[in-house]
């Protein structure tokens, strides 16, 4: 389908809305991941030294968590910890960075931070340090650890500016939002008018437009009786409305249009117009592309003329 709302899945939703409880909102995420794959100007993993320490582990901690590393290269459990960090920190997408530093080095930082014993790491936010530990930690536990930073000053930072050349992500409707947020919730009526609401404001708004017409056919299909499909009349327009309807919910395209296709070589002048229409709109509901509806496109074709 294009720019709509799969059907398939707004059947799923009206289900479960039946019986679900109330969802508390989902946290948000730590600053620093914007969640739409924005690429990060700064790597995952930055060598620091004493000329750079300001710039690279001070200032950053402002916009995203730190994680420096203190190491040496005669520390053998440095070479155990080392890499487990640099991977942790690669797969943190932009949540946290790693700052290593050689405390040979660099000594007037590893005199700054108390350095008793390698590896040390610790955790710098807005320019403090809030946490550390000392030894090789399993990679479970680290981030357990730094997802419990993150949870109590994650919200204090502005995140990290995206790469030169990256595409921001487009800004969100909040009114959009606001309608996924109530279909989501199962709130369809709700949902239906808010996207309503935003397609008639904005008449160029296709994915509004397309969400408001798949959520009013699900409503429409919910409500009708599923015995339909086999009590219908044939020559009940309505009947076989409903049955059409049924049919689709239950993603059985093609019954349902070759229902309606025979119901047009049977009827005539406004009546014909009337199942013609239900059926064009009943296409709009999916991709043009779509086998079953190109199928009944010539079907229908065929049966008006």
């Amino acid at each position: 389908m294009t720019g709509a709302v799969d059907l398939s899945v707004l059947k799923e939703r009206a289900d479960a809305a039946r019986n679900r409880p109330a969802t508390p909102q989902a946290p948000r995420p730590p600053a620093g991941n914007d969640g739409a794959g924005t690429v990060a100007a700064v790597p995952a993993v930055v060598e620091v030294t004493e000329a750079t320490f300001e710039a690279e582990v001070i200032a950053r901690s402002d916009q995203v968590l730190v994680l420096v590393d203190l190491w040496a290269t005669w520390c053998e459990p440095c070479k155990q910890l080392s890499p487990l960090l640099d991977r942790l920190a690669e797969e943190a997408s932009g949540q946290w960075i790693l700052a290593t530093i050689d405390i040979d080095a660099n000594p007037r930082i590893a005199q700054a931070f108390g350095v008793q014993s390698v590896p040390t790491v610790v955790a710098i936010a807005q320019g403090q340090p809030v946490a550390a530990f000392q030894g090789v930690q399993p990679a479970a536990q680290i981030t357990a650890w730094v997802d419990e930073i993150l949870a109590k000053v994650g919200d204090r930072l502005t995140g990290l500016p995206a790469a030169d050349g990256a595409e921001a992500p487009d800004p969100i409707d909040p009114r959009m939002a606001e309608a996924e947020s109530k279909l989501d919730e199962g709130d369809f009526d709700g949902a239906l008018a808010a996207y309503q609401a935003l397609a008639q404001a904005e008449p160029g708004n296709v994915e509004a437009a397309s969400a408001a017409r798949n959520i009013e056919f699900v409503i429409r299909a919910q409500a009708a009786d599923p015995s339909v499909v086999d009590t219908a009349a044939p020559d009940d327009i309505e009947g076989q409305f409903a049955a059409a309807d049924v049919l689709l919910l239950n993603q059985r395209p093609d019954d349902a249009f070759d229902r309606l296709i025979a119901l047009v070589r049977a009827t005539s002048g406004d009546d014909r117009s009337a199942v013609r229409t239900r059926l064009l709109s009943l296409f709009e509901l999916f991709d043009p592309s779509e086998p079953f509806v190109v199928s009944a496109r010539r079907k229908l074709a065929s049966a008006l003329y």
